[in-house]
């Protein structure tokens, strides 16, 4: 089967995989196994050699199977089909995606850099740049979107910076970042001799309705767990982009042993292949559910792709890079942190939790629950507030979301 013809959602069925080495099965099998069998001593040598690095892959060679921390056919077959959405060289996947973007910047960084990053990340990212990374030497400075080409570049004068990490659109807000604009911060902090790496987290768009490679991007990252896995049954992150820095990644993830096991990479195969329809579906929700909290009384404001004003300059980010609004809400309860837990504790479909991209919808509080470890100066001034809620719309009915939304606001006073 030739790849050209057929779309990537098409080849999330068979991409990868031979039903003739696995007893004709027409899914691929968990192979749920420790370590592989060689067929000689001479083979066993040259897959070494291989994996480490000691030669250069042979035309048409494929990676010989050694041992599950290094490769597993249901990673393998993983890996290749997602390289399909993002249009990617190579991939790693992870335990996490906290696995994932922790093993990044420890590959790219090392003790006196700095790591000039976009404000808001997710509260683990947070953490991982201001409180981990500091105790190592690394200092992270950083931006926003209104902030220009220069003052991004002036605000890291005299420092070596080696990578620009962006997470756009930003959680919880929808903050777009301009990546043409962050692929030119890298390029302007770049030298000869020391390359700035634009690292992209784009896990609330999933992979497939922006596509970070195509506006610049060296790397693009995952959480897997979230529109990618999409059932909340599994946790996971994936590393993609150019086959010189992912061997790097590759590398890394081998010795630090944080690669997803066979189980995690089967269950992320059997969700690649409704990803599109889910996240069609869930994205046509999201619409309906903006568009009715919106007009609500006891609603100040809705964080929304879809509600950028045509004149803005997020409006033409948005129409730059992306395909679609997305499927993630956010909105400023009328009051604080009183009104959002009454109305988060009086959901009914709505599940009060964490995460986000899954089938069901979810719930939750970002000042006090995902980026509670976000210092308050932050906070406020990426107005994450006490009146903050932030929604992962899933599959549902929308009538039935809107129904369960305007009932939990009836109970706000």
């Amino acid at each position: 089967m030739n790849s050209r013809y057929f779309q990537p959602e098409s080849l999330m069925m068979s991409h990868g995989y031979k039903p003739e080495l696995s007893e004709g099965a027409i899914k691929c099998p968990i192979f749920q196994t420790s370590t592989f069998v060689f067929k000689t001593a001479k083979e066993g040598k040259e897959f070494f050699e291989l994996a480490y690095g000691k030669r250069e892959k042979s035309p048409g060679e494929d990676p010989g199977l050694i041992y599950s921390r290094l490769n597993n056919p249901d990673l393998q077959i993983l890996e290749e089909r997602l390289c399909l959405w993002d249009q990617a060289e190579e991939c790693a996947v992870f335990e996490s995606g906290m696995s994932a973007i922790s093993t990044v910047l420890l590959e790219f960084l090392r003790p006196g850099d700095t790591l000039l990053y976009s404000k808001p990340v997710y509260g683990g990212t947070d953490h991982f740049i201001n409180k981990v990374l500091p105790q190592y030497g690394i200092k992270g400075i950083g931006f926003t979107p209104e902030d220009s080409l220069d003052d991004i570049v002036n605000r890291v004068a005299g420092t070596q910076v080696k990578l620009v990490y962006v997470e756009t659109p930003a959680n919880p807000t929808n903050a777009l970042f301009d990546l043409e604009l962050c692929r030119n911060v890298a390029d302007r902090l770049s030298t000869d001799s020391c390359p700035v790496y634009l690292v992209v987290d784009n896990t609330y768009m999933g992979p497939l309705w922006q596509h970070p490679l195509k506006h610049g991007a060296d790397l693009v990252m995952y959480s897997a767990t979230k529109y990618i896995g999409g059932h909340s049954d599994l946790i996971a992150g994936a590393v993609l982009g150019k086959k010189e820095l992912m061997k790097r990644v590759r590398t890394l993830r081998t010795f630090l042993g944080n690669m997803a096991g066979p189980w995690t990479g089967w269950l992320l195969m059997r969700s690649l292949e409704t990803l599109k329809v889910r996240m069609t579906q869930q994205a046509e929700n999201a619409a309906k559910v903006a568009d009715f909290l919106a007009a609500h009384p006891k609603v100040q404001k809705v964080y929304y792709l879809g509600h950028l004003p045509e004149n803005s300059a997020q409006y033409r980010i948005f129409k730059k890079q992306l395909t679609c609004a997305g499927a993630m809400v956010s909105f400023d309860i009328q009051g604080g942190e009183k009104e959002a837990f009454t109305f988060l504790d009086n959901l009914k479909l709505f599940h009060l939790a964490v995460s986000l991209g899954s089938t069901e919808s979810l719930a939750e509080h970002p000042a006090t629950m995902t980026h509670s470890d976000v210092s308050d100066e932050d906070r406020a001034q990426l107005r994450i507030s006490d009146k903050l809620i932030r929604l992962s719309i899933g599959v549902e009915h929308h009538e039935d979301l809107i129904w369960d939304i305007q009932q939990a606001l009836e109970k706000v006073v």
